[in-house]
């Protein structure tokens, strides 16, 4: 698996390796019951502090994205919730999306034209 680190970017490092890992999930790069690296091992990779790697490895399990145990370390789930609904934070984010696209001029359709490409992937 492969994260890069934009060190200029306003996202947090941690939310930047969650939001790879949560791409890599859903573009089928990591398969369901797949063991990421260790939190050691994925710091040293990226050169960070294990306890950033640890802090968007929580994340992602509170999230149901992975699941850890002491002895095999981290995994992504193998099944998901199907209730086909965002949280609350990703409601939120894409709502300050679509309002800096408003804000930028952009008209519905196109706004979802871009969305729709995105999914597609």
């Amino acid at each position: 698996m492969v994260i890069s680190i934009n060190e200029t970017s306003e996202v947090p490092i941690y939310q930047q390796i969650r939001n790879q890992i949560v791409l890599g999930i859903s573009d089928g790069r990591l398969k369901p019951g797949e063991q990421l690296p260790t939190v050691r091992a994925l710091a040293g990779e990226i050169g960070i502090n294990s306890m950033t790697v640890n802090k968007a490895y929580v994340l992602l399990k509170q999230e149901g994205y992975i699941y850890t145990d002491r002895r095999n370390g981290a995994h992504v789930r193998k099944e998901f919730s199907e209730a086909k609904e965002l949280s609350e934070k990703s409601k939120e984010l894409l709502q300050q999306i679509i309002s800096e696209a408003k804000i930028c001029g952009m008209t519905q359709e196109e706004f979802l034209k871009i969305c729709e490409n995105m999914y597609k992937g």
